[in-house]
């Protein structure tokens, strides 16, 4: 038995989506600024998507913008608009420890060019910013707040409604409006992705990981929010990224959102099996201990730290196992070093060490859950069996 709980790094595209995207690589493959028919089929290909996708996250087709990933959304929302703004003194971002590299790495290289300054802000021992933390961190050079909606490593959920609304209220003040950008690429097949709802100007999603493939994303952008394009050529995407439209991906991503409304009766299962899953773990597996709030995190995602063993072994031996599994962000799985999530809400090396993530999707079955629960539990004996630190006594 092969059991994937790893879907918070990457989802397998779905079918419906395939189909959908089928035609558009060979039958409608033209370029959709062409004016010919084969060119305006694909046009019309790419305003239906941009169409159900603006239905989705309640905002005008004319605010969306397609990109290659959710990293390049992230990049554009913060570096378009730190070089878009024209403003007296150096821009100041504020953002949270725990971001994904895409926001923390955009973020640090403003800083090395001298464009902006940046304030990271510790969660709390729940893994949760708070409001009051934002606000205080505000002063009067502060341009941007971006704090991702779901965190991609330990599953917590960001208030970032509340967020929004403290922000709304402290502008009517202000004669430099701060802006409101969240990384919402983990929360929008589980959560509210309303963006009047949540009061953000900027909002960043990706495809592959709601079942859409690789290699396409989008960034929501509120009328009136200026931002300098990051990529530069043609005029497509109101001149916001040049390049000829992916028409096949787009058209997935389309699909992909439209499916997430037909499947929300699917949401509470999944709460109901990762409850479950962190239930048996923890009574079945001495010593490990859930990383983040147990109650204010995303359905999908859970991320223990096992005691005195290192968590790629742990990933490793699950594999052979059978069960796919990760260390935290599939983005940073090259490095060796600590979790910069799990160090700035423990301040503990061996914790980071320690952890490791599990994530399921709404076609998970309890029957994989007990798969990999039994599996676990032999792979962690045998792991303190021979950890040098484990007391076995």
């Amino acid at each position: 038995m092969k059991v994937y709980l790893d879907y918070a790094a990457t989802a397998p595209t779905k079918k419906e989506v395939f189909l959908a995207m089928e035609p558009y690589f060979k039958a409608s493959f033209g370029n959709p600024s062409s004016i010919h028919e084969c060119g305006q089929s694909a046009r019309k290909a790419v305003d239906n998507a941009r169409e159900k996708i603006a239905k989705f996250l309640n905002c005008q087709t004319s605010e969306i913008v397609f990109t290659g990933c959710g990293s390049e959304a992230d990049n554009q929302a913060i570096t378009g608009l730190i070089s878009g703004l024209r403003t007296v003194g150096k821009p100041h971002i504020i953002t949270s420890a725990i971001e994904h590299h895409a926001v923390i790495k955009t973020c640090q290289d403003l800083v090395k060019r001298g464009m902006a300054t940046v304030i990271y802000l510790k969660p709390n021992r729940d893994g949760i910013i708070e409001p009051q933390k934002v606000k205080s961190a505000i002063n009067s050079d502060t341009v941007l707040v971006t704090i991702m909606y779901v965190n991609n490593e330990i599953g917590t959920i960001q208030p970032i409604r509340e967020i929004g609304k403290m922000l709304e209220k402290i502008n009517q003040n202000r004669k430099q409006r701060i802006y409101f950008h969240t990384d919402a690429v983990q929360a929008a097949e589980y959560l509210p992705v309303d963006v009047n709802y949540l009061h953000v100007d900027l909002l960043t999603l990706a495809g592959h990981k709601i079942g859409a493939p690789k290699g396409i994303g989008l960034l929501y952008i509120r009328k009136g929010t200026i931002l300098r394009s990051i990529i530069h050529g043609g005029e497509q995407e109101m001149g916001l990224r040049a390049g000829t439209e992916n028409v096949p991906y787009i058209v997935g991503l389309g699909k992909a959102i439209e499916l997430i409304d037909k499947e929300q009766i699917s949401v509470e299962k999944v709460y109901k099996l990762r409850d479950y899953f962190i239930d048996q773990i923890i009574k079945k597996i001495p010593e490990v201990y859930l990383n983040g709030s147990r109650d204010i995190r995303a359905p999908h995602i859970a991320n223990f730290y096992f005691k005195d063993i290192e968590g790629e072994s742990i990933v490793l031996s699950m594999d052979l196992e059978g069960v796919a599994c990760s260390t935290g962000s599939a983005c940073t799985s090259q490095s060796l070093e600590p979790s910069r999530v799990i160090m700035s809400i423990y301040n503990n090396a061996w914790r980071s060490a320690g952890s490791v993530r599990f994530s399921l999707s709404k076609n998970t079955t309890q029957r994989e859950l007990d798969f990999a629960i039994t599996k676990l539990t032999k792979v962690v004996e045998r792991l303190r069996q021979i950890s040098p630190y484990y007391n076995k006594e």
